[in-house]
């Protein structure tokens, strides 16, 4: 006669809530040779040992068991060999232990196993087509379902369907649920629906740390920097107390607008929390930096770290680049390799990008023939384009359009985007027309491209060109994406549009600007009447009037720019530099522009 069971069952049960599952399944194996036998409460625990290490043949050898007991029926039986098999892949051996037990089909839980299981296993809708059979079965829908099926609208393409699934749970009484309401909010941040979101947010009577960092994140990765910043003030207010996944979201908000002072903040409440070994926060500390412009407390950040990995090296490599500091991106690169750290086509993209900056054509090239030959990496688009960038800003044209010519893979609108941008900054006007031809196929909606096109006519004095081009854009209803400059000053944030005048110091901006513009307008200064046309209210200028109006004598002044800086532009910054003998460091689309004295970092190669 088999020896009861329970102190077995116990073991089992807390070695699985430890996440001991190797040891849980030794000792279900100890239990059997002692001349024990399983019961109802064994197997669960038994099978999701086996889940959890991905063992089905295991599996499948404790399903023979279940069947043997005659443990098949007992509901949290069924539910874990469901369970068991889904996370194992093995969908239709799943569905087979739902289909020949007419018990499951009465079940709740058996319909939400099978419903979850489909979702995780991007079987989406087959789960969809269970909650339309479960409903019309008359089975009992409750919160665990919705759980279950609200995940799998993670697209745009299933928002309408996540919106009924949020009315069935407000007319089912779920949305008292926290884990519910959770669910449907990152439903919502996944398909790009903020504003639905944020009206979810506002009305929850209840908000856990889940609920504010679901929310963060979908600010965050829709862009939406200004969003997040304001809501984490919110948070804070509220006395919620942020975790790792918080300030992450923070940080890159503070790096996508250059919020250096509210990262610095971040950063001392990272200490302050305990939180300064997390290598995520660390990493995202070193991106910050670098991004907003201070290169000397990235790479202490970088140094301070008692473990690198190559998330970080990018980082850094990345910042060093962006600043135009190629030949101190292509030291750390060395270092990386010689510390033993195998570099990925990510860091490679960096590196080259780095080179491109720098003008460092012979490097760049010796960097991407080591992608494969030393490293066994098959450069995709993003290597080409970088490539092609190398060569056209150095002026080898004509072999940056072989290279494309003699890619293995397609290339993509950024490759031949890439020559299209080399052949403004060296006038070619042959091969432009080339490249844009083969872009506008591939990105017929990327405006950034036409606008160039036009430029290189303009430079060219090609009046009939820029009028073709022109029509282009209106025939197809393209409009320009507006400027948009951030400029930080006393602990805020401020945003410019090009030709704004919503700031409450406008009048006193546009005065500053105003006396800027005449005094860079005198005779040896370099700049003509006919340059300043339709530039003198660009974001940057704005952010730049704005910025000596309220910060002392020598403040360093950072301008975060969304689009490409133009010439124009580029050349009153740094004229304006010389004439109140500040510096200005501005990030634009493209890289960091150093101006001081009248000169700038980037020596107008950009």
């Amino acid at each position: 006669m088999a020896q009861p069971s329970t102190p077995w069952n116990t073991r089992l049960r807390e070695l699985s809530k430890q996440c001991l599952f190797f040891e849980a399944l030794t000792v279900y194996r100890q239990m059997l040779r002692h001349g024990h036998s399983p019961n109802a409460f064994t197997f669960p625990f038994a099978l999701k040992s086996c889940a959890a290490l991905s063992l089905p043949l295991a599996g499948s050898l404790l399903h023979c068991h279940v069947v043997k007991t005659g443990c098949e029926p007992e509901p949290f039986v069924q539910t874990s060999l469901i369970s068991m098999y889904f996370k194992c892949c093995l969908v239709d051996d799943a569905r087979r232990v739902f289909d020949e037990n007419p018990h499951s089909r009465k079940l709740t839980v058996c319909y939400n196993a099978l419903i979850s299981g489909h979702t995780s296993n991007s079987k989406f809708s087959d789960a969809v087509s269970l909650f339309r059979r479960m409903r019309a079965a008359g089975v009992e829908v409750n919160s665990v379902t919705m759980l279950g099926l609200v995940p799998g609208c993670a697209a745009p393409v299933h928002l309408r369907l996540g919106m009924c699934l949020h009315g069935c749970s407000v007319k089912c009484g779920f949305d008292v649920d926290l884990s519910v309401t959770n669910c449907l909010l990152t439903m919502y941040v996944k398909c790009g629906s903020v504003d639905h979101a944020r009206k979810l947010f506002d009305t929850m009577p209840e908000k856990g740390l889940i609920t504010w960092n679901a929310m963060i994140s979908g600010y965050s990765q829709n862009g939406l920097a200004t969003h997040v910043l304001n809501l984490y003030k919110e948070m804070e207010s509220c006395g919620v107390s942020p975790d790792p996944v918080t300030l992450v979201g923070v940080l890159s908000s503070c790096t996508h607008i250059g919020a250096h002072g509210v990262g610095r903040e971040v950063e001392r409440r990272i200490e302050s929390c305990g939180f300064g070994s997390n290598p995520y926060l660390n990493n995202a500390l070193v991106n910050m930096y670098a991004r907003c412009g201070n290169l000397v407390k990235a790479h202490a950040i970088f140094d301070a770290m008692p473990e690198k990995s190559l998330v970080s090296w990018t980082a850094i490599i990345g910042g060093y680049g962006l600043h135009g500091h190629g030949e101190i991106a292509s030291e750390l690169f060395n270092k990386m390799i010689m510390t033993g750290i195998r570099p990925d086509k990510a860091v490679f993209v960096t590196i080259l990008s780095a080179c491109s900056h720098a003008g460092l054509t012979d490097k760049g090239l010796e960097y991407f023939a080591a992608m494969e030959k030393r490293c066994g990496l098959q450069p995709g688009p993003e290597h080409y384009s970088c490539m092609v960038d190398l060569l056209g800003r150095a002026g080898r044209l004509q072999e940056a359009k072989e290279l494309i010519e003699s890619m293995p893979v397609k290339p993509d609108g950024a490759v031949w985007g890439a020559l299209l941008g080399a052949c403004k900054i060296h006038k070619n006007v042959e091969i432009a027309e080339l490249a844009f031809e083969h872009v506008i196929e591939l990105e017929p909606t990327n405006i950034g491209y036409y606008v160039l096109l036009s430029n290189i006519y303009s430079d060219a004095k090609n009046l009939e060109g820029v009028l073709k081009v022109r029509a282009m854009m209106r025939e197809r209803k393209l409009q320009k994406e507006p400027g948009c400059s951030y400029v930080e000053c006393k602990g805020r944030v401020h945003v410019f549009l090009a030709g704004d005048k919503t700031h409450c110091q406008t009048e006193e901006i546009y005065k500053m600007l105003e006396e800027l513009e005449t005094s860079v307008k005198e005779p040896g200064r370099g700049r003509n009447e006919e340059q300043l046309i339709g530039a003198n209210v660009h974001s940057e200028k704005l952010a730049v009037a704005f910025a000596l109006l309220n910060t002392g004598p020598g403040t360093e002044i950072v301008v975060i720019k969304n689009l490409r800086v133009c010439g124009d532009c580029h050349l009153f910054i740094k004229l304006v530099s010389k004439i109140v003998d500040r510096q200005f460091v501005v990030r634009d689309a493209t890289r960091f522009h150093h101006f001081r004295n009248g000169i700038c970092s980037c020596k107008d190669y950009w």
